[in-house]
């Protein structure tokens, strides 16, 4: 009685349109306290790929241009980043895309990780994020946005995880030769697989046994259940927010927000102005952000959200969360909606360490 008691106050805490009064001190020790994961940030693609040829020097330190840099990061309390390979689908669904793919881990790791050893490291597990955050140091991880960059071929997935990918995308906005995107549904010139091929369902099986979180994001509706019944592990939405308060393919259904909460995954709120509202002309803002935390929160509970900012890979960002030095906006933001310390350390990373740890454990049992 008094734990129904308790979930019935809080939902009602959660729901009150009146702020709770929060303090500079609380916010700065709540979000202090919290290792804060953004599970998609932009920067080495956008830098490659805007400014400067592949290959050469970027600079995460003097960046001011964009959403990211080290200062800002360290002064949004980020503990860690997964720097997106990100591969558009103009490269194609053959060796362009794969060269491609190479040439931005090799900007992660040689540009970021290397270039800067007193404030970066390279993590591949749970623990080596965790031990990081203790160093104070941030957290680099690598994730592939674009199952095509793998040339349909398990070997080269393989030789990504050995890189130190630890999630692909499976799709961008482009559908692959084996895995359907959200992005092309409505164009009939597009070849089509009703969800995931063969051949998709054993990309999915030897992510799988490598320990390589699976991310929907991206993914047509009939891929995303084509992959939760294939995936022995949980799943991760690394940047994808609420159809319900946004209504674009990008984002996911209630039904698969459920669906991925009850295999044990989590949906990782993309910042993104049109992910986040369709009313026009405002701008997103952070409230909009909070709503859809708090929609996954309701309907699937707390342990099903997450942050997948954006950052670097978007051109409008929600007012009050302009770039990585904003976060303690969107702390201040869930305390004074009622959102409890524990409740912000599970969002901003407890629950994807979990995941992690998860997926981890799957493939040591193979």
């Amino acid at each position: 009685m008094r734990a129904v008691l308790f979930i019935l106050l809080t939902t009602a805490v959660l729901s009150s349109a009146q702020k709770r009064t929060v303090s500079d001190a609380e916010v700065q020790k709540v979000h202090r306290a919290a290792l804060l994961i953004d599970t998609h940030n932009d920067f080495p693609t956008e830098q490659a790929g805007k400014d400067r040829p592949v290959g050469s020097a970027i600079d995460v330190v003097k960046s001011p241009m964009n959403h990211t840099d080290l200062t800002r990061l360290r002064e949004g309390g980020v503990g860690a980043v997964f720097f997106a390979a990100y591969v558009a689908g103009n490269y194609g669904l053959g060796e362009r895309a794969y060269t491609r793919a190479g040439q931005v881990i090799d900007i992660i790791r040689r540009d970021i990780v290397e270039r800067y050893p007193d404030d970066f490291v390279l993590a591949t597990t749970a623990a080596q994020i965790e031990a990081a955050h203790k160093q104070g140091k941030i957290a680099a991880l690598i994730g592939i946005e674009g199952g095509h960059a793998i040339q349909d071929s398990l070997d080269k997935l393989r030789e990504f995880y050995g890189k130190g990918v630890r999630y692909m995308t499976l799709t961008h906005s482009n559908t692959n030769n084996w895995a359907d995107s959200s992005g092309d549904q409505k164009n009939a010139t597009m070849r089509h697989h009703s969800g995931l091929t063969d051949f998709g369902k054993d990309v999915v099986r030897e992510m799988n046994r490598l320990g390589m979180m699976v991310d929907i994001s991206h993914v047509a509706d009939k891929t995303f259940f084509d992959t939760m019944e294939v995936s022995k592990a949980p799943l991760i939405a690394s940047h994808s927010s609420s159809r319900a308060l946004a209504n674009v393919p990008r984002n996911l259904t209630d039904e698969m927000i459920i669906a991925l909460a009850k295999k044990g995954g989590v949906v990782q709120v993309n910042f993104y102005c049109e992910f986040l509202t369709t009313a026009t002309p405002p701008r997103a803002t952070t409230k909009d952000v909070v709503e859809h935390i708090d929609h996954i929160r309701k309907i699937a509970g707390i342990g099903a959200v997450g942050i997948g900012s954006d950052f670097d890979g978007i051109d409008c960002v929600p007012v009050g969360l302009e770039d990585v030095s904003k976060f303690p906006s969107l702390t201040r933001a869930l305390l004074e909606r009622g959102y409890s310390a524990e409740d912000v350390r599970k969002i901003y990373g407890g629950n994807f360490l979990r995941v992690m740890r998860a997926v981890e454990k799957v493939a040591a049992a193979k």
